[in-house]
């Protein structure tokens, strides 16, 4: 459900200026064509625009987005000569290669066409722009129920909803569930937000079915009653009228004369609103900050053994720069600037090998070498840029890689393994940009690690504090430990609780085993941990009650 709630129709816009002229006494009559990149796999195909160097294409090219993977494009621009859809006799008038990540962040990208990659086209550009297709809204409801059956024996009943629409075949499907209201027969259950896609296919006449039962820790609940409905009956509530559904058990209804029903469910209250997509967020302007956090503790082994964790094999990487190239890769196309923090902790820096954490990455834009620092507690983050000269900063996914590379000679492994610090410090940094209150900002926290959290307690107070931000935090285990206290960040039910018992605010860690994916495909682990992330967003800026920057990005 959670890959599902990622994916997204998307529709693009395909426009040309200054195109080559193949024909004779006449202009090219174009056509573009989407491809995956590096396939033949056509995705689709736009009209032919007869006689233009300038075409501005009115069939729109869908295809399906998903946020957790590197969707590389390619559009290719055509002079089309003959009724054949085969393009090996037309003329290629050059083609640009993307991410389907690019165009949605930047919403319309303009680029120069090539002949071959790297090769200019001799004249010509591409514009693309995505827009999302999708009804933005959702329904709002608010209900109570009274006079429900007394189902359990030594108390009264257990009462919860469950929302069902029907189904092209005709079967019943589950939309929504609320939460258990205990020993009650007149529940109020808190208000709940469902996308009006998910809830009713967008069709307000769509037929709902809604069972409310009586919970059972063992599964078996036992059905209160039923009824029939549709939203648009949910919707005279919106108007101020009362609405009510009599609560009915079918085998009461057959076997009991005067039966009437086991209890009646009122709408307090419903409402359609604009329901924010992530790509609502990401095409209004909101840029998502990248920062990565690398663990250079002792349990690694020593980076010169092939048994380390840091060890790079003949090809250059080992599981720490797979991981960090799989899941870097997707989300740098959401950060305008590409330049990403980074951060290692753990390690013990030249010349006297005290201090143990270090930064060497930063965004700020200035020439530095490696500095030594005085011996600072374990609890700080220390600003060491390993940078060599002439270079302005770590630039992308490529300039990690690079800085990674260059410090692990440079450095002495060592411990422990705190996650508390890293977290503190980009929680300040979106806490600075949440005081903003737009949704604007909004920051994933990256951290690869070989073992148990040492500060476990401190990790897990950061995480709680942390939900209440605009931040998502990835974390990806390399080797064969145990990552059970990984596992209790990564809690999907909302049970994690501060030292002092105050409950996460929402679901912000996804946490991923590397050995799971050892024989996996490359994309494979990207799309695993980043498959949270949109929701994660999503829940945020709502939680906030926050739209895109900019709204026409997104029309509800």
């Amino acid at each position: 459900l959670a890959m599902a709630d990622c994916v997204s129709k998307v529709e693009l816009t395909v426009s040309c200026t200054d195109l080559l002229d193949k024909d004779v006494g006449s202009k090219s009559d174009p056509l573009c064509v989407l491809f995956l990149c590096l396939s033949p796999c056509q995705l689709g195909r736009t009209e032919r625009v007869k006689n233009t160097a300038s075409p501005s294409f009115s069939q729109r090219l869908r295809l399906d987005y998903h946020f957790e993977t590197v969707q590389n494009l390619k559009l290719g621009v055509y002079d089309i000569d003959n009724s054949s859809a085969d393009l090996s006799d037309d003329d290629y008038l050059g083609g640009v290669e993307l991410t389907l990540g690019q165009i949605v962040s930047s919403k319309t990208v303009t680029r120069p066409l090539q002949l071959k990659k790297g090769k200019p086209a001799g004249k010509g550009t591409i514009t693309v722009t995505a827009e999302e297709i999708r009804d933005n809204r959702a329904i709002i409801l608010e209900l109570e129920a009274k006079k429900l059956d007394k189902k359990d024996t030594f108390g009264k009943s257990d009462p919860f909803l469950e929302f069902f629409k029907e189904g092209d075949d005709g079967k019943w499907k589950l939309v929504h569930r609320t939460e258990v209201v205990k020993n009650n027969l007149n529940p109020t259950w808190k208000s709940f937000s469902v996308s009006l896609q998910t809830f009713c296919s967008c069709d307000l006449e769509k037929p709902l079915k809604v069972d409310c039962s009586d919970y059972d820790s063992d599964g078996s609940h036992d059905l209160i009653g039923s009824f029939t409905t549709k939203v648009s009956e949910f919707l005279k509530a919106a108007g101020g009228s009362s609405v009510e559904f009599d609560c009915v058990h079918p085998e009461k209804l057959k076997k009991k004369k005067g039966y009437k029903n086991s209890g009646v469910v009122y709408v307090k209250s419903c409402k359609l609103v604009a329901d924010y997509s992530f790509l609502d967020f990401v095409m209004g302007g909101c840029q998502v900050n990248f920062t990565v956090g690398i663990d250079f503790t002792g349990s690694n082994g020593d980076p010169r053994s092939p048994n380390s964790l840091h060890y790079m094999s003949p090809d250059g990487l080992n599981q720490y720069l797979s991981a960090l190239w799989s899941v870097g890769q997707v989300i740098q196309d959401y950060d305008s600037d590409k330049l990403f923090p980074a951060f290692g902790f753990g390690a013990k820096l030249p010349p006297d090998f005290q201090v143990n954490l270090t930064r060497f990455c930063s965004k700020m834009k200035n020439d530095r070498t490696v500095i030594s620092l005085p011996v600072l507690p374990v609890s700080k983050l220390i600003p060491v840029i390993l940078t060599t000269t002439n270079t302005l900063c770590l630039t992308g996914i490529e300039g990690i890689v690079d800085a990674y590379r260059r410090v692990l000679p440079q450095i002495r492994l060592s411990g422990p393994t705190n996650f508390s610090p890293i977290i503190n410090h980009v929680a300040s940094i979106a806490s600075t940009a949440a005081q903003a209150n737009t949704a604007s900002q909004y920051f994933v926290l990256l951290i690869l690690t070989d073992g148990e959290i040492t500060d476990f307690d401190q990790t897990r107070d950061a995480v709680v504090r942390a939900s209440r931000l605009p931040l998502s935090i990835i974390i990806v285990g390399v080797g064969p430990a145990d990552f059970k206290a990984m596992e209790l960040l990564d809690g999907d039910d909302g049970v994690l609780r501060s030292t002092v018992g105050e409950a996460i605010s929402r679901d912000i860690v996804q946490f991923v085993p590397f050995r799971d994916f050892k024989d996996a495909p490359k994309t494979a682990l990207a799309q695993s941990v980043l498959a949270e992330v949109p929701k994660q967003l999503v829940s945020y800026f709502k939680m906030r009650g926050l739209g895109p920057v900019n709204q026409a990005a997104s029309k509800p």
